[in-house]
């Protein structure tokens, strides 16, 4: 009888290991299996911030094989209950386990980058193509009333503290967090050393940025960037109006409204375009930035050539690049090749 008794019990006892080791199994393979279905080395996973559990469930398990142990997991690990917002990367051959503890704890920023924007709207619309906020949000946050006054900006000058460049940022930061970044890098950019250079060409921060939107529209080419600004600082310090074709082009998109379309040549009508941006007509800097110049545009209006020169036009014989004169007769004739040039290739 004893010998039967031992047996029965031994007999429950393995049973109740195998048991225990199923189940034991069956957690571990929930848990800690690998359990993506992407062939890359990650899976990129947006989490909006205003995404619920089952919403966010739906986007992370588009990266797993078996969606029932990703819930049980979520579940588990309290998930459904705290969803984070934000950009997470799932590494290929992932467990549940990881998953969950990748999207609750693990954000990654991304770079966002923008070149050279005319307006707030334009550079809007290209930050929302990288962010999670709209560009609707962003206009509004960028164009704030409470956010220019207290910085000293304006509806004009309102671009002038973004400088086109690549950033780190977190995906689901808010459009006015994103403002904010913006206008720290451009205190850091505008140190000591930039702000004395800025006043000995007699200018403010704002007012380089200005300059170098329109040495940035008036050639592409980096090693001409600061004659051109030499050719203008010497304007200004002369009282001399700039002249700038660029601003023509945009006073006449501003007057008109009309951003899109294409001006190829400045003609002699649009120079009487009544608006302050036209700097033909009216004298000085224009009320603010035509573009966002590249940082190479700034840092010439900051280091400038010294020269003499007053007057360029586009050089014919050296695409891309411009004929400088110190005279207006020497700038005539310059002008005049260049008319000819224009007549005798229809353009």
């Amino acid at each position: 009888m004893k010998s039967n008794y031992k047996k029965v019990i031994l007999g429950i006892v393995l049973l109740g290991l195998v048991i225990m080791g199923v189940f034991a199994y069956n957690v571990w393979a929930v848990l800690f299996a690998p359990n993506t279905n992407f062939e890359t080395d990650t899976y990129e996973v947006f989490i909006p911030s205003d995404a619920d559990y089952n919403e966010a469930f739906l986007i992370i398990a588009d990266a797993v094989e078996n969606r029932d142990d990703l819930h049980t997991t979520a579940v588990k690990k309290k998930y459904h209950e705290n969803v984070k917002s934000g950009r997470f990367l799932i590494k290929k051959g992932s467990s549940n386990n990881d998953i969950i503890n990748t999207v609750r704890s693990q954000n990654m920023p991304i770079k966002v980058t923008f070149n050279n924007q005319e307006r707030l709207e334009n550079l809007a619309g290209r930050i929302a193509d990288q962010i999670e906020p709209d560009s609707l949000a962003l206009l509004n946050a960028m164009r704030d009333p409470e956010f220019l006054n207290k910085n000293g900006l304006d509806a004009n000058t309102a671009l002038s503290i973004y400088l086109p460049n690549s950033y780190e940022t977190y995906w689901n930061t808010t459009a006015a967090g994103f403002r904010d970044k913006m206008l720290a890098y451009h205190q850091q950019f505008w140190n000591k050393e930039r702000r004395a250079k800025a006043a000995k060409q007699d200018l403010t921060p704002t007012e380089v940025y200005t300059l170098a939107s329109i040495v940035q529209k008036e050639t592409a080419k980096v090693d001409e960037m600061p004659r051109v600004a030499g050719v203008y600082l010497n304007r200004l310090s002369r009282g001399i109006k700039l002249d700038a074709d660029p601003t023509v082009i945009y006073a006449k998109k501003k007057s008109e409204n009309d951003f899109d379309q294409q001006i190829k040549q400045v003609l002699y009508k649009h120079l009487e375009i009544d608006n302050p941006y036209n700097t033909y007509k009216y004298s000085s800097l224009p009320p603010g930035p035509i573009v966002t110049p590249d940082l190479t545009a700034v840092n010439a209006v900051l280091n400038p050539e010294k020269h003499n020169y007053l007057y360029f036009v586009a050089d014919v014989e050296n695409f891309g690049y411009h004929k400088f004169a110190k005279t207006l007769a020497q700038h005539n004739r310059n002008a005049a090749a260049y008319r000819r040039w224009i007549a005798k290739n229809n353009r």
